[in-house]
């Protein structure tokens, strides 16, 4: 059997907890900020808990 690849770019955007869960960073904060009120661009800096449908695919990417 191969070595599975590991996604990089995927290894360096989502953290690993130590309980398992994947951690990552939501969108929307590039650009346009001036529109978006202060709550909300707050909102965006908290990191986010990935759903399960998405955790498999991506640990088998990071290689988890």
């Amino acid at each position: 059997m191969p070595k599975l690849k590991t996604s990089k770019t995927a290894k360096k955007r989502i953290k690993v907890t130590s309980s398992g869960l994947l951690m990552r960073r939501r969108a929307t904060r590039a650009h346009k900020l001036s529109i978006k009120s202060g709550a909300r661009k707050r909102e965006f800096t908290k990191e986010f808990v990935l759903n399960n449908t998405e955790t498999k695919k991506i640990k088998k990417l990071i290689g988890v």
